[in-house]
């Protein structure tokens, strides 16, 4: 799968293809759908597919500081439409000149004179240009002067975790914010992933038998409520049963958050300086303080035992 940062890095002998514009922020049920449509009416048509989105997300630029939590960082954006089927994954770098672009300038500039679009797929909420003014309605319009059809593909509604809503990168956030880290998954159509680079902690873990790899998490990343979760470590392709801990440590009268995940029957891991990522299966129990040490070590067991259970029979059922 080919990646282009900017319209610059498209090949200038780019052919025609099969466009899907948004921000796709984890690649969720919904998107899927959509994906997944452009990539077989690409095949169709005998042509590639090709996923556009943008870095930062647009909100940042039309109103700084509102960026949204992330659910899924550029490259695993890429990793997961690659997965898909996708032939080629576009990046805009969304700046404020690129943001006061009008939306039938947003068309030629990008739609017909670099991606020569023959088709263009979308949810039916699609907005873009300047102030969000264009539309499906209006880019069927445009693709009647400039030869490209447009497809709408139409999300389904979640189960029991969302009420029915239809699938969304915002409602995936607010479970994830809540701790619901099983109905984010239902969403997402996999665990949600935090990823980042294992930095030094106090190494209260590897005195209390319990050693844990503290994540230093990318900018922005949405990183579920305090408490601890079941679920993998992801260490250079090998997924590790894990214990996850998130929060400020109260039991030491933390203040910073964090990430940190201790691989469960696992010794002697140098992980230090890695880049590595977590998923969360499930939600355990809340962040707590205890009224003494052996009573922390004590339940710190009683998580591991239910972490190994929940993740075994998770396996058990792929």
């Amino acid at each position: 799968m080919q990646r282009w940062r900017g319209l610059e890095d498209i090949p200038e002998d780019w052919g025609r293809s099969v466009v899907t514009i948004g921000s796709y922020d984890g690649v969720h049920r919904g998107h899927q759908l959509i994906i997944r449509h452009a990539v077989e009416r690409a095949r169709e048509l005998g042509v590639p597919s090709v996923v556009v989105t943008f870095d930062p997300h647009p909100s940042e630029v039309v109103r700084p500081g509102s960026h949204p939590p992330l659910l899924a960082a550029h490259h695993r954006r890429a990793e997961l439409c690659a997965e898909l089927g996708v032939d080629a994954v576009l990046i805009l770098p969304f700046t404020t000149e690129f943001s006061r672009l009008s939306p039938a300038d947003f068309v030629v500039k990008v739609l017909v004179d670099k991606l020569h679009a023959k088709a263009v797929v979308e949810g039916p909420n699609f907005r873009f240009g300047h102030k969000a003014a264009g539309n499906v309605e209006f880019l069927a319009e445009q693709g009647k002067t400039y030869d490209f059809d447009v497809e709408v593909v139409d999300l389904y509604v979640t189960g029991e975790a969302g009420g029915g809503e239809p699938f969304s990168s915002t409602l995936t956030r607010r479970l994830i914010a809540e701790g619901d880290v099983e109905g984010a998954s239902e969403i997402l159509g996999r665990p949600h992933r935090v990823e980042g680079v294992v930095v030094r902690g106090a190494q209260r873990g590897r005195d209390l038998g319990f050693p844990t790899a503290n994540v230093e998490t990318l900018p922005h990343t949405a990183i579920p409520a305090d408490g601890v979760y079941a679920g993998w470590l992801h260490v250079q392709g090998e997924a590790m049963p894990a214990a996850i801990s998130v929060g400020t440590n109260p039991q030491f009268d933390g203040t910073e958050r964090t990430v940190e995940a201790y691989a469960i029957d696992r010794v002697g891991l140098d992980l230090y300086g890695l880049h590595v990522a977590v998923d969360f299966l499930a939600f355990v129990r809340g962040q707590a303080r205890f009224e003494s040490l052996d009573a922390l070590l004590e339940q710190m067991a009683d998580d591991v035992k239910r972490c190994r259970e929940l993740i075994a029979a998770a396996e058990g059922r792929a």
